[in-house]
């Protein structure tokens, strides 16, 4: 959807989810503003049983002259209505009668969607959607502070102050935006009351420990998400405690936050794990989180307030059990694994991109290289160049070693992704695309290994990185290079027959 198709619409009501939170405000004053911009007069609302009470939201609403309204009794039919940070039918939002619907959101989608939809459930704010949809307008967000400082606001509070951003446009948002920092401190240093402040020490105190993983499982009252945040962190810091999850549940939404301070367990990875299925959590290695919908959940039947949490812990509890139970973990620099039962397989040539660095900016450039699976920093020498894989991965190459694994050519590299990489200037904050420079190449193949089908899941911590793991799953495969028995990694199953064939017994193909 682009947002000016909703400029066709005459009477158009903005509806954020009630008891609104700072991202869906956020959201709802991007969205006025857009189209008061296109020449219409939007209302921008908020229903339920509450107004906002809390100091960091008043200050919001007040500082950056948000023109949102409570309406609980709202009783027009309006030509369009648009839900902002929710969808309708969904428990958080009163229902509102108009003649068209539209959604805007980051959650996961619960029922179906009206025609004038935009919902990506990997982002971490809708601020950051509806900042991503209005730039895509020609809209200059940085044009009014006060926007931007929203919006910056939105996706701070909504990623637990910035820890748990995993999506490349949410990192790009947070650094593009200009803001009132002064104004972001003087929110986050409002966004905690008394109430808060007991239920943090409430939730700490009635803490449960496993000594066998080492983690902390701690249930909160229903609180701000960032409480979860501040209490995971100061919990984190215990003695013999590796992990802590803090929750809290709902019979609309749980909400939990992810911390682990040892190599083995990501947080993100655990967080993912801990909403397969029934919600969706991302964000770093060592701070995650996430939500779930308690609805999925086949022990929460009666939906009353009393049964959520059980099902929600109970739920938690069984899925951290499997997590520790599932992985092998493997130290390629300290293993050397047995070959004798996997089949040697070549490397086939493979139709790649490459970008020479010293195009987009000069030698001696510190750049970071912003891509969907995280940001690479790279300082550039004469000869660097980065290589774009047929997954549109990428990583850093040599002259040298590029030379000797590929052919180039000066065709363009012609590839569309979910996330156009981009590169970016250190020290200028000058940013760049990176396809626009890219070429076409071939690699040369050739190179053997050893390789099996996983039948288990494992981490795999490689020779030449030994912080971080790579996650192998049943169907991916186990390679290790003929010439390098500590060069162990693992190689997606699906891409596996496209990268690899099979060298026959007797040594030829």
């Amino acid at each position: 959807m682009r947002l000016k198709d909703l400029s066709e619409f005459k009477d158009i009501v903005i509806q954020c989810h009630d008891n609104p939170d700072a991202d869906a405000l956020a959201t709802g004053y991007a969205l006025f503003l857009y189209l008061k911009n296109a020449g219409k007069t939007p209302l921008f609302i908020y229903r339920g049983l509450r107004k906002i009470t809390k100091s960091n939201l008043l200050i919001m609403v007040d500082e950056l002259k948000i023109p949102v309204s409570y309406e609980p009794d709202f009783d027009r039919e309006p030509e369009l209505l648009i839900t902002v940070d929710c969808q309708q039918g969904q428990k958080n939002v009163t229902f509102t009668k108009a003649l068209n619907y539209s959604v805007i959101d980051h959650h996961q989608v619960t029922g179906e969607l009206p025609g004038l939809s935009e919902v990506r459930s990997n982002i971490g704010s809708c601020s950051t959607l509806i900042w991503d949809m209005i730039r895509n307008e020609g809209f200059d967000v940085n044009a009014d502070r006060l926007l931007s400082t929203a919006l910056y606001y939105g996706l701070y509070t909504d990623t637990n102050r910035l820890s748990e951003i995993s999506h490349p446009l949410d990192r790009d948002m947070r650094d593009m935006l200009v803001v009132n920092k002064s104004l972001i401190t003087r929110m986050c240093n409002s966004s905690i009351s008394l109430k808060e402040l007991k239920i943090t020490g409430k939730a700490i105190l009635e803490y449960e420990y496993n000594e066998k993983n080492r983690y902390l499982l701690i249930r909160a009252e229903q609180c701000d998400p960032n409480i979860l945040g501040v209490i995971s962190d100061f919990s984190l810091e215990t003695v013999d405690v590796d992990i802590c999850i803090a929750y809290f549940a709902s019979p609309q939404e749980a909400k939990f936050s992810v911390r682990s301070c040892v190599k083995e367990v990501h947080a993100d990875e655990l967080a993912a794990f801990l909403a397969d299925g029934i919600g969706g959590g991302g964000g770093h290695i060592t701070k995650a989180g996430g939500r779930i919908r308690p609805e999925l959940l086949s022990s929460f039947t009666s939906g009353s307030e009393k049964d959520v949490e059980p099902a929600v812990r109970d739920e938690f509890k069984k899925r951290l059990a499997d997590y520790f139970s599932l992985y092998r973990v493997i130290y390629a620099a300290k293993t050397s694994l047995d070959t004798s039962e996997m089949k040697l397989y070549e490397k086939l040539p493979q139709p790649v991109g490459y970008v020479v660095l010293t195009d987009i900016f000069p030698a001696g450039t510190n750049v970071w290289i912003r891509t969907l699976e995280g940001d690479i920093s790279v300082r550039i020498e004469p000869d660097t160049l980065l290589m774009i894989g047929i997954e549109g991965e990428i990583y850093p190459i040599s002259g040298e070693k590029f030379e000797r694994s590929y052919t180039k050519s000066d065709e363009p590299f012609s590839r569309s992704f979910e996330y156009e990489p981009r590169i970016k200037d250190v020290i200028s904050g000058k940013t760049r695309t990176i396809l626009q420079s890219a070429r076409s190449a071939l690699s040369s193949g050739g190179a053997r290994i050893h390789a099996g089908l996983l039948k288990d899941h494992v981490k795999l911590f490689t020779a030449w990185d030994e912080e971080r793991y790579y996650s192998g799953k049943p169907g991916d495969y186990i390679a290790v290079r003929e010439d390098d028995p500590h060069d162990i990694y693992v190689i997606n199953g699906k891409l596996f027959p496209r990268l690899y064939k099979e060298v026959i017994q007797d040594g030829t193909l």
